[in-house]
């Protein structure tokens, strides 16, 4: 037989299997990534160590637990928070798994059932997964008792984790041209103020449960959690364990008819990502010549067309549009608003933590110049007189007034109506504007003598280098200004002490009036410094 026909006789090579190709290229990829730099491997290293360990007391932790009367209250509660991690996480990280990016498989011929198979592998793979097994064993070892309630989590364990890694994909997919977009990066951006304000939820909670009478107070928020899927099939373990078959039975079935319709979802979302073409560029399009032709809306329509409405609606966007910004602005308000509310939960608040929200805002101030990275140069083309500074800083620092004032109104209103009294409310708004106007002023001479360069790309706010030259511009500005409000501060000080309580509402008016005043001082004596020392001001903004 000559070799063309045997060659033809021979059978074809068989296929490999798709989900260890996706697997093996997930392997590939982070092993490829790790050898690219030394901290990165060091970083995941340590990542997964910590997660290891993390289990690993969770676990220990939770089978401490074993027997406790109130145990499956605790960990439904658990499971529900683990899955609302789940949930969210591809929100706020989503290039977190680059990997499974759906976007990169379009020109692939692949189908959408096989593709979803691979895909929901290859999740599994990972130190969030392992950690989230360790987490749901811990659970059930702490419910089980008998061998049927063990049968039971046995299937529990691997219905929640294969629930939490389908729903974490699942809404990845649904979102992907959302968080591949510019939105959806300044989302991710946000994430450490939603982290900051859930972990302080945490800690009240806790504290709350340090002072209740233990376990026994999260049995009505337990029981209906536990009709909730994946937490379910945990709920079905607790079930088993005191004999109530029927409900366990439901239990898993509700985590089984979840899986299901996740799964469906999924491969709906996969395959219209994969089939419909991505009309975001058209819808900007649209939007853009719609914009054009209606002229200019909302606050554009109201400002002047003069240099000080230029500038107040630059200020402004930069703050909406620049991810960087708009993390310190969101970081701002969030945290003002939060301090009293915290305050208030732990039962020792107090209406003069009201304060925290004219102080953030205020510290928006500082470090103008560098706030505009590498496009301040054109900023500084249009400077040559003190005029024009003078103009410039006051512009920015309407902008900044135009939020920050309306803001501190809502949360000192708020503070007095939340934790009280109203008789201090002019007391503690007057006092509060004067500090605002302070930083206004402070701020505007700190960015003048310490100006400091904010790196465009990467998580680093100040460029190498600089590092002291920023800390000493925020804090040494931030104690000039309490140094400028001390004589409002005991103006105060006098009034309470000398029992002339009928007359604490004149801080109002001479609150706004002294606030004014030091911020129009503040800008006046910055504009001709400005102008002298422009081309510092440029190199040091420059340096990122």
């Amino acid at each position: 037989m000559s070799t063309e026909s045997a060659a033809v006789a021979a059978p074809p090579a068989a296929a490999p299997s798709l989900t260890s190709v996706f697997v093996r290229l997930k392997l590939t990829l982070l092993r490829n990534g790790l050898r690219r730099s030394t901290g990165r491997t060091l970083a995941y290293v340590a990542s997964v160590v910590v997660g290891l360990l993390f289990a690993s007391g969770v676990v220990v932790g939770l089978t401490a637990l074993r027997g406790s009367a109130h145990v499956g209250a605790l960990v439904v509660l658990l499971t529900g928070i683990l899955t609302l991690g789940w949930a969210a996480m591809p929100l706020f990280f989503p290039a977190s798994d680059e990997t499974l990016d759906p976007t990169r498989l379009v020109m692939l011929p692949l189908r959408p059932r096989p593709l979803i198979v691979s895909l929901l592998v290859t999740s599994l793979v990972g130190i969030g997964p392992v950690v989230t097994l360790a987490f749901v064993t811990g659970s059930v070892i702490a419910v089980a008792d008998g061998a049927a309630s063990v049968a039971v989590g046995v299937v529990a364990v691997v219905l929640v984790v294969l629930v939490c890694v389908s729903l974490a994909r699942a809404v990845a997919t649904a979102s992907v041209r959302l968080l591949t977009s510019r939105r959806g990066r300044d989302l991710a951006v946000l994430s450490g103020l939603f982290i900051a304000i859930g972990a302080q939820g945490v800690n009240i909670a806790a504290q709350k449960l340090g002072r209740s009478d233990g376990l026994a107070v999260l049995e009505p928020l337990g029981d209906i959690l536990r009709w909730i899927p994946p937490v379910s099939a945990v709920g079905a373990v607790d079930d088993a364990a005191h004999g109530a078959y029927g409900r366990a039975l439901a239990g898993l079935g509700l985590t089984v008819l979840a899986l299901v319709l996740l799964l469906w979802w999924w491969q709906r979302t996969l395959t219209a990502l994969m089939t419909s073409p991505d009309s975001s560029t058209l819808q900007a399009v649209e939007k853009d010549s719609a914009r054009r032709s209606g002229g200019e809306r909302g606050l554009a329509r109201l400002l002047s067309h003069g240099r000080t409405g230029t500038v107040i609606l630059r200020t402004l966007r930069y703050g909406w549009r620049d991810p960087k910004s708009k993390m310190s602005w969101a970081t701002a308000l969030g945290a003002g608003l939060l301090v009293p509310v915290i305050s208030s939960l732990q039962g020792n608040g107090s209406i003069y933590t009201a304060f925290s929200a004219a102080t953030l805002l205020g510290m928006q101030m500082y470090n103008q110049f560098g706030q505009d990275t590498s496009a301040f140069w054109m900023v500084a083309s249009t400077i040559a007189t003190p005029r024009d500074a003078y103009q410039e800083l006051r512009a920015r620092a309407l902008a900044l007034s135009l939020v920050a004032v309306p803001y501190v109104t809502l949360v000192v209103v708020g503070s007095a109506a939340l934790i009280g009294p109203w008789s201090a409310f002019l007391e503690v708004y007057g006092l509060s504007l004067a500090v605002l106007g302070a930083l206004l002023a402070t701020g505007a001479l700190s960015s003048v003598f310490f100006p400091y360069s904010i790196p465009s790309e990467g998580n680093k706010n100040v460029a190498p280098g600089q590092g002291a030259i920023a800390w000493f511009s925020l804090f040494g500005g931030v104690v000039a200004g309490a140094v400028l409000c001390a004589p409002l501060l005991g103006l105060t000080i006098w009034l309470h002490v000398g029992g002339l309580h009928s007359l604490l509402w004149i801080l109002l008016p001479i609150g706004v009036v002294y606030g004014l005043g030091v911020a129009e001082l503040g800008l006046r004596l910055a504009a001709p410094r400005v102008a002298r020392r422009l081309p510092e001001i440029l190199a040091a903004v420059s340096k990122g």
